[in-house]
């Protein structure tokens, strides 16, 4: 009777025991790759169960034995689960599993961030190609998430420009010479910090010139410096020439080359320096030429009098001409111009011949000349050329300067006069807006008119 009850109560205590159930929850973890994660696994009442962690059908821990060879695993505070150092290929399901015989699990689902990488394509991060054709520059990135990418083009001084691309692959068409330069491709998947590479293109074109000045003014005894710059790739040779006879290095005639600037200095100046030049580049993929004028004419006539008179009848006109050799003639022609709201109808020019004053020893190149035109109408619109002569010859005719004879009627106030500091009748539009109103319709068809007729009257003055 005794070993029957104790049978009995046995049974009956194995069958009220607590079933073992899990504490923790399972989740999802997204940790950086190289970092240490913690995977939790707290169960109650295990009693006499074997807790078991493992992946898919591999057992890494069995109770408190490692089964994995993995030395980046381990157990800590009990049947959590660590892994250290974590690499892309630890990503996946870890399963927490109580051998009972309902086999009862949590399923821990891990993510492995990966920050950006990318690399160029071709890996040198050298392209060329010819000016004119197409260029396709194209990097791969990878990382998890997948990095979205980006394209900039570095400026002279290396720092990247806006955005001018996205995606792996960017397509430059119709290639300009400007377009040559580092181009950095960038990879970002929010996963520590964007990532960059480099990529180098070179456009191969011909030579293209531009010339510093393309009329020179000197004198005999002075000095000049003819300048070209020249862009191209290949790098191009650069030869001078003076008439078309290629010109040699001399004490008096020195070549000079700093990066793409290419000089020309000629010292002590004779007589028969003065003339035609031309800078001649060269390389694989053509020739360009550029001509210049050294010459001993004085140069065009600059005007800084104010475009506002202020005499009703008169107006004093000023302008500078810049000659080594002293000025021997000066011709002045000025005409009014009528005009309205829908036509301009210049008149006849008038013309002065001005002999030039002894120009002071302190000033050996820049002449300045004034003149006091007389009899003019009150508040008319005129124009005025002017042209001088050296020994050399004449000079180019000026650019056309125009001004206006103060109105009996309107006081004009200092601060009102518009300060013309050149000759360039394109450019002068001063504002109106501080003008006194009856003065602001007639600046308006001025401005509108200005400019229509200024080539013709040249071309049948025969001065250009």
């Amino acid at each position: 009777m005794s070993n029957g009850a104790q049978s009995v109560s046995s049974s009956s205590s194995s069958m009220t025991a607590p079933q073992p159930r899990f504490l923790s929850r399972g989740n999802t973890y997204r940790s950086v790759v190289g970092d240490t994660l913690v995977l939790p696994c707290q169960v109650e009442h295990l009693g006499n169960f074997v807790l078991l962690w493992r992946r898919g059908t591999n057992v890494l821990t069995a109770s408190n034995i490692m089964v994995t060879r993995d030395d980046r695993v381990r157990l800590i505070d009990g049947y959590n689960l660590e892994i250290s150092d974590l690499e892309p290929q630890d990503a996946g399901d870890y399963v927490c599993q109580i051998s009972d015989k309902i086999n009862r699990d949590q399923v821990h689902t891990v993510e492995i961030l990966v920050p950006p990488s990318v690399r160029a394509i071709p890996t040198s991060g050298q392209l060329q190609a010819r000016k004119g054709g197409p260029i396709t520059l194209e990097c791969k990135g990878s990382g998890n998430p997948v990095p979205s990418i980006y394209w900039t083009k570095k400026s002279g001084t290396g720092k990247s420009t806006a955005r001018i691309g996205d995606g792996p692959i960017l397509t430059l068409d119709k290639l300009e010479r400007q377009q040559a330069g580092v181009y950095q491709c960038t990879a970002d998947n929010g996963v520590g910090d964007p990532v960059t590479v480099d990529m180098r293109l070179d456009v191969l074109y011909p030579p293209d010139i531009q010339v510093e000045k393309s009329w020179i003014h000197s004198g005999e005894g002075f000095e000049a410096k003819l300048v070209c710059i020249v862009y191209a790739d290949p790098v191009a040779t650069v030869s001078w020439y003076q008439n078309s006879f290629p010109i040699q290095t001399t004490d008096r005639r020195i070549m000079n080359t700093r990066a793409n600037r290419h000089t020309l200095t000629i010292r002590h100046i004779q007589q028969e320096d003065f003339g035609n030049y031309s800078c001649v580049a060269d390389n694989s993929l053509g020739r360009s030429r550029k001509y210049m004028e050294l010459s001993g004419r004085p140069g065009p006539a600059e005007f800084y009098s104010p475009k506002w008179g202020r005499s009703s009848d008169s107006y004093n006109l000023t302008w500078k001409i810049d000659s080594y050799p002293p000025l021997e003639e000066v011709r002045l022609l000025y005409r009014r111009v009528l005009m309205n709201d829908t036509f301009q109808q210049p008149g006849r020019w008038h013309d002065f011949i001005l002999t030039p004053e002894h120009r002071p020893a302190t000033e050996p190149l820049t002449h300045i000349m004034s003149y006091t035109i007389k009899h003019l109408h009150p508040g008319a619109y005129y124009e005025a050329i002017v042209q001088a002569k050296n020994r050399y010859g004449w000079n180019e005719v000026s650019d056309i300067f125009q001004f206006i004879v103060a109105n009996n009627n309107m006081d004009i106030a200092p601060e009102d006069a518009e300060v013309v500091a050149s000759s360039k009748s394109r450019s002068n539009s001063g504002s109106v807006s501080s003008l006194p109103h009856g003065l602001q319709l007639l600046a308006a068809l001025l401005l509108a008119f200005a400019l229509r007729n200024s080539q013709f009257d040249r071309l049948r003055l025969g001065l250009g």
